[in-house]
């Protein structure tokens, strides 16, 4: 069963574990992967989740519903996308990790692409679409992007429109989270 939000859910930043949390009630929290470092000032205090980052939510979880994955997993999914959206601070493309695409792709939230380095590639969906650059959040597990650096799991980066590769046919949308 999905996680539907209530009025009772807000954001809080939690210092000991200096990271996002996002509090679903009756004692019940939920930790983002996202640190002080990469977050905007109004996430790191208490804020309210409000009806935008509700309709966001809800509308995450409908543009994923293909992707093979438990409900629970989807809810990751679509909780870290939401704090993605809303809480994180603007980035810069940094496309130069990735392999461009052979085929032109429309970028959409929600939908999945597969990101290509020279060290592997790694499923990954569209947090923030823009007309030249997306902010994408990786689903696999890890994706080295050179020999010092890789992205793990719920990470995003933003890349130009020209690094999404289209899904192969034959792929299946699979996510162990």
């Amino acid at each position: 069963m999905l996680l539907v939000p209530n009025g009772s859910w807000q954001w809080q930043y939690n210092e000991q574990r200096q990271l996002l949390m996002l509090s679903l009630g009756d004692e019940l929290e939920f930790a983002t992967p996202y640190h002080n470092k990469v977050l905007i000032p109004d996430a790191l205090g208490t804020a309210m989740f409000d009806a935008h980052h509700a309709a966001f939510y809800q509308k995450f979880i409908e543009r994923i519903a293909k992707v093979r994955a438990s409900d629970a997993a989807k809810v990751q999914m679509a909780l870290n996308a939401t704090a993605a959206h809303f809480m994180l601070q603007p980035q810069m493309p940094k496309s130069w990790f990735f392999a461009e695409s052979s085929q032109l792709v429309y970028s959409e939230v929600g939908k999945c692409f597969q990101l290509k380095t020279e060290q592997g590639k790694a499923l990954a969906v569209v947090v923030d679409a823009g007309i030249q650059a997306s902010l994408v959040m990786l689903l696999s597990p890890q994706l080295e992007l050179n020999h010092k650096k890789s992205l793990q799991q719920f990470e995003v980066i933003k890349v130009m429109n020209n690094r999404l590769q289209p899904l192969p046919r034959s792929q299946s949308q699979t996510v162990a989270a």
